[in-house]
């Protein structure tokens, strides 16, 4: 199916309980959809280079920003849990028509939730493709992940490159961070990119107060442990479960804020039907510093959509 690679996306909103989420939206409404969720700090706008080629191979891609990431809003209840990313995915894809031969991407906080989603024994995708954040389940139970030592002998670098997670936890002064932190953690994860237009985009989104204590609610209701409210309970108990759906898992070589060494780990730990591959001079967001590569490799593994079964 052929498309103007340079067409526009569409909006969608979609109301929900909780958040209201916009979604950005390119290819035909009759496509099978490829639900590509973002991370942290990043935005839909960060599927701009990968969404037609997707369009061109026959699929529809739909992005929403993340609930707290305007234009979608913050939540009315304060919840920013696993499950409550997993509900908001489900929803939008709902509301964008599924098809039954639909797929989901997702990256960091996106993988995170959509691990999740794969994860679940009636999810409604096809297939997952999970990039730059190992799949939880891979690494449970932790006293029978094997090569445990190896896997130790990671723990120092990782807590060092993580500062940002402890950092969030910290009373007042995180608050005041977005300026400084967005930019230092594009140019330490993907450092060969030249970030300045995503940055900026970023900042639009969860620079305002309101917008950045939502982007620190992913890490502090997780690193903390709260319970999310009721209405997502039965989602989050997934997030930390082994996969279920077929999975292509893609780390970056260059990946700064988590080493591509964890593909070992996660590779053994995948479903049948499933593939792990790194993404050579990939940084953390290779969807933007090697989308043609990236792009590639989705198509590779999902098909055509024109031609799913």
């Amino acid at each position: 199916m052929a498309s103007d690679t340079k067409a526009e996306p569409r909006w969608l909103d979609v109301p929900t309980p909780d958040v209201h989420l916009r979604a950005l939206s390119w290819g035909p409404d009759d496509a099978p959809i490829a639900l590509c969720l973002h991370g942290f700090p990043d935005t839909a706008h960060g599927w701009r280079k990968v969404a037609p080629k997707l369009v061109d191979a026959g699929w529809r891609v739909v992005a929403p920003f993340m609930r707290g990431y305007a234009p979608s809003s913050t939540s009315t209840d304060g919840s920013y849990h696993v499950g409550a990313l997993m509900d908001d995915a489900l929803r939008v894809l709902e509301a964008a028509g599924p098809t039954g031969r639909d797929v989901l991407v997702g990256h960091d906080w996106g993988a995170i939730a959509g691990s999740g989603l794969a994860a679940m024994p009636d999810s409604p995708f096809r297939k997952a493709v999970i990039m730059s954040v190992p799949p939880a389940g891979a690494f449970r139970p932790l006293g029978q992940v094997p090569d445990a030592g190896r896997l130790a002998a990671q723990l120092p670098r990782q807590l060092l490159r993580s500062w940002y997670i402890m950092f969030f936890q910290l009373p007042f002064l995180p608050e005041r961070s977005a300026s400084w932190v967005v930019p230092r953690l594009w140019r330490q994860w993907s450092p060969s990119y030249a970030a300045d237009e995503d940055v900026a985009l970023v900042l639009d989104a969860i620079g305002a107060p309101d917008n950045w204590r939502a982007a620190l609610g992913y890490y502090r209701a997780t690193i903390r442990g709260s319970k999310p409210p009721p209405r997502y309970a039965d989602l989050h108990d997934h997030w930390l479960s082994p996969l279920r759906l077929p999975t292509l898992y893609l780390h970056g070589s260059d990946d700064g804020c988590a080493s591509a060494d964890y593909t070992r780990w996660v590779e053994p730990s995948l479903p049948a039907g499933s593939r792990a591959e790194i993404v050579d001079g990939g940084g953390h967001f290779m969807q933007l510093d090697r989308p043609d590569d990236v792009a590639r490799r989705i198509v590779d593994f999902i098909g055509a959509g024109t031609s799913a079964s």
